[in-house]
């Protein structure tokens, strides 16, 4: 059910004096320094693993596999910290910045299907031995590829 126009002119005022009370909060709730935040990671994450590299170049011209592998784990790390704030950034930017679509209940929500999913499995056969289902199997095969 929608918001009626008081309701909607109520919350209005309600998010004036939050954000004239706590703007760094109203910011968080909207989620621009989420953004702001996420790109930032995802850009100094970039910078390590630039350095990462050259770490890792430098540890195999001067053949010390200590400094290589230090350049690997600061690429993996920094890699995996890219990854995270990019998928981050993608979900502040997939909610909605207008609190009154955010507000309805069916907003963000979908069907998911629970539980097991149903998929095709073939029968097992516990009957034979593994000789016995091989032959089988290459049989088959030669029956499909016709003879071959």
């Amino acid at each position: 059910m929608p918001l009626s126009e008081e309701e909607l002119r109520l919350l209005e005022q309600m998010e004036r004096a939050l954000s004239e009370e706590d703007p760094k909060f109203a910011s968080t709730l909207r989620g621009t320094s989420l953004r702001r935040t996420a790109r930032r990671r995802a850009i100094a994450a970039g910078a390590c693993f630039v350095a990462g590299v050259a770490l890792l170049m430098t540890g195999a011209v001067t053949q010390l596999p200590v400094v290589g592998i230090v350049g690997f784990l600061v690429m993996l790390g920094s890699g995996t910290v890219a990854l995270t704030s990019m998928r981050g950034q993608a979900a502040a930017a997939a909610a909605p910045a207008d609190p009154r679509q955010a507000a309805h209940p069916s907003r963000g929500f979908t069907v998911i299907d629970g539980g097991r999913k149903s998929r095709t499995r073939r029968p097992r056969r516990t009957s034979g031995s593994f000789m016995e289902r091989m032959e089988e199997r290459w049989r088959r095969r030669r029956e499909q590829n016709g003879g071959f």
